[in-house]
């Protein structure tokens, strides 16, 4: 188990944020009401993305809250999708399927990594695991699908090609 580290306000400080990870500026407001959230890529050019578990990410055992471990995963199973999509479009969760493994505890750095397997057409399918270190918290899959008549938004680049009509959203 790693050692805890003081809770901070929940607002977290540069001094405990892992080396290689910045400020993630992305995500709606109820996502970001979960953070500060960190990112970096990893090896396979995906985006990790990582947050200093506080007491506010508690339910009443002390524990993360599976709501905010769903929320977690969610998001960064979209920023990846949407990432990984060529051209980018705005997309929305269809199915998460998730499997509660362990817990994390205020003070652990708890990170999510995500592997996408395949964008289609209209659906692109993904599967993210958070861990706290080696320990496994949660792992979860999900499908996403392009919104509306999968044009891309106005600040999106946009191709009509059949192969690049995806991509999703941050959670």
């Amino acid at each position: 188990m790693s050692s805890l580290v003081p809770d901070m306000g929940n607002s977290g400080s540069s001094d405990d944020i892992p080396a290689g990870f910045t400020l993630l500026k992305r995500g709606g407001p109820y996502f970001s009401n979960m953070g500060p959230h960190y990112r970096r890529s990893d090896d396979s050019a995906t985006l990790v993305i990582g947050v200093r578990v506080g007491a506010k990410h508690t339910n009443t055992l002390g524990i993360t809250h599976g709501g905010m471990l769903v929320t977690l995963a969610d998001a960064a199973l979209g920023m990846n999708m949407s990432m990984t999509r060529k051209p980018s479009q705005p997309m929305v969760t269809v199915s998460l399927s998730s499997d509660f493994l362990g817990s994390a505890h205020p003070g652990e750095w708890l990170e999510a990594h995500v592997r996408v397997t395949k964008h289609g057409r209209r659906l692109s399918f993904a599967e993210c695991e958070l861990r706290v270190g080696e320990r496994l918290v949660l792992r979860c899959s999900g499908v996403f699908s392009v919104i509306g008549d999968g044009q891309a938004a106005p600040t999106v680049m946009s191709d009509q090609s059949d192969e690049a009509d995806n991509a999703p959203s941050d959670g």
